[in-house]
Order: structure tokens, then sequence, then C-alpha cells
């Protein structure tokens, strides 16, 4: 499929597949969690992915899977135990998407600026 076929000339981005998966993927976290869900452990409670994450605020770890929930990245499975437990996994809608993340991470690499910042 052709760029302009994605995102045709005057079509209101937001309506187009290529506005859809920006609006899917798009944020400051998304990618980062779902990295660590594909990459390190299929299944991680919610310290871990703050931990792993580091910079990220409660508050906005919250709100951030409750999007890619609501979105069907994600899995959210609770136990009902004392203390609660919680647990994320991709879901299958989520796996599909990281042969995208994985271009995107292989055209920064080929691609980066030599006074850019390494990811890591």
């Amino acid at each position: 499929m052709a760029i302009e076929d994605c995102s045709p000339t005057g079509a209101v981005i937001e309506n187009t597949g290529f506005g859809y998966t920006l609006s899917i993927i798009g944020g400051k976290y998304k990618m980062i969690i779902m990295y660590w869900l594909s990459e390190n452990k299929q299944i991680m409670r919610f310290n871990e992915l703050k931990r792993c994450i580091g910079t990220i605020t409660y508050k906005t770890l919250s709100s951030t899977l409750k999007d890619m929930e609501a979105d069907q990245l994600i899995i959210r499975t609770e136990y009902p135990q004392i203390p609660p437990k919680v647990e994320y996994t991709l879901s299958k809608r989520g796996k599909s998407l990281i042969p995208v993340l994985d271009m995107m991470c292989e055209w920064g690499e080929r691609n980066r600026l030599p006074h850019s910042k390494k990811c890591r």
C-alpha cells in the first residue's frame, strides 16, 4: 500500500489508517510499555512496569494502561485476593503491532544523526 492510499491528499488525518495507527501507539509511554511486555516478560505487574520505565508517575502509568486496555492492546487480569494482584500482557492485537515497532527501531538505528542521543 502506498502512502497516498493511507493518507490521501485533503483527507482528515484522524480519519485515515495512518492517523488511526498514530492515535493507538502515540503518547510518551505506550510503545515503551509494549516493548517491556514483548521483549522482557510476557506478563508484568503494575509495579514491575513502573520500575522498568522509571520516569513514569503512578497516575500516568495507570491512565496509559487503561487507554491501552480500551484500545485492546493489552489484557488486564485481576485476581481476587488480598493484596490485589493485577497482571498485564499484550493482546493478540497488541502483538500484531510489534513488527511495526521493530521496523521503527531499525529505521532509527540506521538513520540516527551523529549528534542524536542513543536509545540506551
